[in-house]
């Protein structure tokens, strides 16, 4: 009797943590904000360190994923995504009346920056933005309104049915069989001129670049399409590459915003 009411109950708690719509899935944000934690500088760290009382940024990274079950956080799942038609710009593209990742990023880098904001709102937002910018990296987290980033484009990964969306956030990491640590210590390996390059780029750009990216992504696979070895051997290393940029891109916001 305990073991099948153990079943059913991990059964039932699937839904809240195996979803298509989660982003880049446990691992990946993880990794981001490791890889993230790597560039932040001496004091920022210490900063960080002290108002997530102690929490390290790969643990509060999965956050805004974590509190999508609980109804009063409904206004923030907007903010995890951009819809954008393929061959138009953030610019020109329609906007979501309630928000989206844009929205999302800048409303936490304000929060984070005003010296009358809250402990419990700077900590909030924190985690909201270590969060966001893993997502903004992420191909179909800025893709069609039409399939729902990706939700809707129906393939098989390994001969198991599947959508691209869940296989960018979640499937191509957990193939692959890594920790988010060792995803971390092997990041990507970008020259220091290309870090720096990085580092120059502001919020736009990353949008514009992952906009390109997803572009490119979306033409790599037909519906119903069984995936397999030959797509990791082409695409993982540009998922490495993506959150390498993410993790680039998050220490440096947060260094700008906990600068002394």
């Amino acid at each position: 009797m305990k073991k099948t009411l153990f079943i059913v109950f991990s059964i039932l708690l699937v839904p809240f943590f195996c979803s298509a719509e989660d982003d880049w899935g446990q691992n990946g944000h993880r990794a981001v904000a490791e890889i993230a934690f790597q560039y932040l500088d001496e004091d920022v760290k210490q900063k960080i360190i002290h108002l997530l009382k102690g929490e390290s940024l790969a643990l509060a990274s999965t956050y805004a994923d974590e509190i999508k079950s609980d109804k009063k956080y409904d206004a923030y799942k907007v903010w995890h995504y951009v819809n954008m038609p393929l061959d138009r710009n953030y610019e020109k593209a329609e906007k979501n009346e309630e928000g989206d990742i844009v929205v999302g990023i800048q409303k936490s880098i304000q929060v984070l920056q005003n010296e009358t904001s809250t402990t419990e709102a700077k900590i909030f937002h924190l985690k909201m933005l270590i969060h966001l910018i893993g997502d903004l990296h992420q191909p179909f987290h800025i893709g069609l309104k039409e399939d729902r980033g990706g939700n809707d484009f129906k393939v098989f990964w390994f001969g198991e049915q599947t959508n691209i969306h869940k296989l960018w956030d979640t499937q191509l990491i957990e193939s692959y069989k890594m920790s988010y640590s060792e995803l971390a210590t092997n990041k990507f390996p970008f020259s220091e001129n290309e870090v720096t390059e990085f580092k120059n780029k502001d919020l736009m750009d990353w949008l514009a670049d992952t906009h390109k990216l997803t572009e490119d992504v979306y033409a790599s696979a037909q519906p119903n399409d069984n995936l397999s070895y030959a797509y990791t051997y082409k695409w993982f290393p540009v998922l490495r590459q993506q959150l390498h940029k993410a993790g680039i891109h998050l220490a440096t916001q947060l260094n700008e915003i906990f600068k002394a």
